[in-house]
């Protein structure tokens, strides 16, 4: 999930998809020419430097997606029960994919029409308002200042949950060695050296720590998995099938938290050699989804059905405090969630230093930049650190986050974005659907942010 968002944004020049899953007519419909008389066809006119082929892609989106959120998946299923929680992860990530095919379908018949290569995220939703009906050509200004405020939001929330993850781990470790002190204090110990990696300017010296934390990720997860088999999984019957009504809203919250990619999909698909290969029933995107799904689905399910209503915000922090094994885990997970942090504040750093006070600082001649720079990059730790540190509860954290940000920038925007750019064809089974899955995702925003805020203040204040 790391590397992934943090291509998205920093690419700034992403993609358009081939007109994934829709017709051939409505595609011809809204295709343009240029001035020889032909289609204008979007990947003719991409110059990309080194492409990636379908495999590279496929690993590139999975990475992108596998992160610290799988941990939280337990957590999920306790909050809306292993039959629930099954299914409905399921429903999410189909939804959620569905999402991404609009996006990207959107994007390049925008593309086609505007004659250009491609486009980001946030132009996709203002030219898509600007030829949608009349009202929206009202909103159109307002479009991408949205998209990029929900994104950095995310991406912040995301670098705070990092934060409470880090030093949680290291606490369960060093409680059993020294006198047990509050989380806040490990974070503190943390501090500097988030800010020191967060100053590496330079994406190339990043690659060899996300491939390193990659691999300690995977490593951790397979010992988490020795664990949960060891003395065998208690009978189903001492399990939950259906969580609480309360709890689905968590459960909404951390599963999108988790399983959501669509900040960096647009760049991947722009950056591949075949960028048709990426969309469709057994396209490069739908391949990838089905992996993720089986692994978080199953990790998610096992672990639940393992510590039942015990399990914590991150499973690491159910493994035996003991033993030497289950203590490098979470330190080698720790340090993994520690080394993808720049990657993570990237996205942050684009939207608020190279897209915003950079142009800003250069229109006014100023001279030095640099320290500037660091400025925000140090800012974009400390505001992180400060919210860390006054709300210390990683499953909270992470079902708001997922709530607040990603129910309208990953399920209530893309069938916005495509009623605004087929709004020729608005009517029908495709309007319908396109209202419901916007209400969706109104609804997981509404009740997901309530709730994790509720159950926040409750434990400030009880």
């Amino acid at each position: 999930m790391d590397d992934g968002r943090k291509k998205t944004y920093t690419l700034e020049q992403p993609p358009q998809t081939n007109s994934l899953n829709s017709s051939a007519s409505s595609q011809k419909e809204s295709l343009s020419y240029d001035s020889a008389g032909s289609e204008y066809d979007p990947y003719m006119h991409r110059d990309v430097h080194l492409p990636t082929n379908n495999l590279e892609t496929l690993l590139h989106v999975i990475k992108g997606i596998m992160g610290s959120g799988i941990l939280a998946m337990p957590d999920a299923f306790k909050n809306a029960g292993y039959a629930f929680g099954f299914f409905a992860t399921i429903v999410i990530g189909i939804i959620q994919s569905y999402c991404v095919h609009q996006l990207v379908r959107s994007a390049y018949i925008l593309s086609v029409r505007k004659k250009v290569p491609s486009m980001t995220y946030p132009e996709t939703a203002r030219e898509a308002m600007l030829g949608g009906p009349r009202w929206m050509t009202k909103l159109a200004p307002y479009a991408s200042p949205v998209v990029n405020i929900f994104v950095f939001a995310f991406q912040l929330g995301t670098c705070c949950v990092y934060f409470v993850f880090i030093s949680s781990n290291i606490k369960r470790v060093c409680d059993i060695y020294f006198d047990p002190i509050d989380v806040r204090i490990y974070m503190c110990f943390v501090l500097g050296p988030i800010i020191l990696i967060n100053l590496v300017r330079n994406l190339k010296y990043l690659a060899p720590f996300s491939a390193l934390s990659n691999l300690t990720i995977v490593s951790g997860l397979s010992i988490i998995l020795y664990y949960v088999f060891r003395d065998g999984l208690p009978p189903l019957e001492e399990r939950q099938a259906v969580g609480d009504a309360k709890g689905i809203p968590l459960f909404f919250g951390t599963v999108l938290f988790a399983l959501t990619c669509i900040g960096m999909i647009m760049p991947l698909e722009n950056n591949m050699k075949t960028p048709k290969r990426f969309g469709g029933t057994t396209g490069v995107f739908n391949r990838a989804m089905i992996v993720i799904m089986i692994i978080y689905t199953g990790f998610g399910l096992l672990g639940f059905l393992k510590y039942g209503p015990d399990v914590q915000g991150s499973i690491t922090l159910n493994l035996p405090a003991d033993e030497k094994l289950a203590q490098a885990v979470q330190l080698m997970i720790a340090v993994a969630v520690f080394m993808t942090y720049p990657l993570q504040c990237y996205v942050a750093i684009d939207i608020l230093w190279t897209q915003t006070w950079q142009p800003k600082l250069m229109k006014r001649k100023v001279k030095y930049l640099l320290p500037y720079e660091i400025g925000v990059r140090v800012l974009l730790v400390l505001i992180p650190f400060g919210l860390a540190v006054a709300i210390p509860n990683l499953e909270l954290f992470i079902s708001l986050v997922g709530a607040l940000t990603l129910s309208i920038v990953a399920i209530a925007l893309p069938p916005i974005i495509e009623i605004a750019t087929f709004e020729h064809q608005r009517r029908g089974w495709r309007l319908i659907k396109n209202i419901a899955l916007f209400l969706f995702g109104l609804l997981g925003l509404v009740t997901g942010t309530a709730i994790s805020v509720i159950d926040i203040v409750n434990r400030l204040f009880t």
